[in-house]
């Protein structure tokens, strides 16, 4: 992949930037940042609501931006919600279902806080019941693991398609057919897995799709959860309001059945613009050409850490993107951070917002996260290296 820098104005800004947060949020090309300020200059109307010109162009921009975020993972327009973000999407699913007949929920100890927050309440007031899959040492939790804890009590299975802090991805298509094999739904976090390979939702099989634009060169504040229409029609809505129904009196309320009453109030029109234009982005380059670019920076990126005598954690021999978690021996994981950001590089330090899959991988006060993606080179993998070699001879 060509060296792309000079289309990102952060790094053109900054030109000797390293930027390795990417897992956190990307950086934005200047193509999605004049989409979504176009919005702005060009339209700043209500979409859906209002009768005028500008009004009916708002609405064309965002339904036309609604098609393009849907079939960037093979699903229908009709299929897609919009969300704030992928935690948003994750709550609308989980608050959302209808527990009665079935009430087990099998994910992982591994998944973001964002997966394991909203399903621990339930269980906690009795509402469903959480049984978590288990790894084994290195944090990894294999498809036979998967297997045994789903059943045909089993209501929904909910998990990653890439792991926030090792970058480690999961074969999704073999859980959903296990889930759906014990009458189950499956429920994917595509946050860290939508924006590095190819997401394929109809193929795939999934009853729910969970992703956001800020981690795959969008803007921030917009996600989409991609669902099935007759799992659309099953699923309460977490927020009710305007444009979510056809008629209101004080006696009766008929909501809409659509995908449109999921999506109350005046909506981040700019930002679905933004996140088109994201889509685009990609699909212009070729998902699988993202997805080679970083298993090559993969490869490198271990082999600096290796050299500088860091710590890995997560298992090493399976499929992932260019993401690692890792610690330099006595070092406080914060101090590294900042150390790395005296050098012009910028990582993430603590538990990436998943403590217990963190604890579970032996990092028990936290690490070090350096995630590549498009804009990254080998160039920046070395500066790395060569940065960790000097902060790890200092302990």
């Amino acid at each position: 992949m060509k060296d792309l820098k000079g289309e990102f104005p952060i790094l053109s800004k900054h030109p000797g930037l390293v930027y390795l947060d990417s897992a956190c949020t990307s950086l934005k090309p200047r193509k999605v940042i004049d989409a979504e300020s176009s919005y702005y200059n060009e339209l700043g109307a209500c979409a859906g609501r209002s009768s005028h010109r500008l009004g009916r162009e708002a609405s064309n921009a965002v339904e036309s931006a609604r098609e393009r975020v849907a079939a960037f993972v093979s699903a229908k327009a009709d299929e897609l919600v919009w969300t704030r973000n992928t935690t948003e999407a994750l709550n609308i699913v989980a608050y959302g279902l209808d527990y009665t007949k079935r009430k087990k929920v099998v994910t992982s100890g591994l998944e973001h806080h964002a997966v394991l927050l909203p399903w621990m309440d339930l269980h906690e007031r009795g509402i469903a019941r959480l049984e978590l899959v288990k790894s084994d040492a290195s944090g990894h939790a294999d498809e036979d693991a998967w297997a045994d804890a789903i059943d045909r009590e089993t209501a929904l299975v909910v998990t990653n398609s890439g792991n926030n802090t090792s970058g480690v991805s999961q074969c999704t298509k073999n859980l959903a057919r296990i889930a759906h094999d014990n009458g189950a739904l499956v429920c994917i976090d595509g946050a860290q897995g939508v924006p590095h390979r190819k997401a394929d939702f109809r193929r795939e099989n999934f009853d729910f799709l969970c992703f956001s634009a800020h981690k795959m060169l969008g803007p921030t504040g917009i996600g989409a959860l991609v669902m099935k229409k007759e799992r659309m029609a099953g699923l309460q809505p977490l927020i009710r309001g305007g444009g979510t129904v056809k008629t209101v009196s004080l006696e009766k309320v008929v909501p809409v059945r659509d995908y449109t009453r999921f999506e109350a109030g005046v909506q981040h029109y700019s930002g679905m613009i933004g996140f088109a234009a994201a889509c685009d982005y990609l699909k212009s380059y070729g998902m699988e050409n993202v997805e080679a670019h970083e298993k090559a920076l993969a490869v490198e990126m271990l082999r600096e850490l290796e050299a500088a005598g860091a710590t890995v954690y997560g298992p090493k021999d399976v499929p992932r993107s260019a993401l690692y978690s890792f610690n330099i021996k006595g070092a406080k994981a914060h101090d590294v951070a900042l150390m790395l950001d005296k050098e012009d590089i910028a990582v993430r330090s603590g538990f990436f917002c998943a403590q217990p899959a963190m604890e579970a991988m032996g990092a028990k006060e936290g690490a070090v996260r350096a995630s590549c993606y498009i804009y990254n080179t080998s160039e920046d993998v070395k500066r790395l290296g060569d940065a960790l070699k000097k902060i790890s001879a200092l302990y």
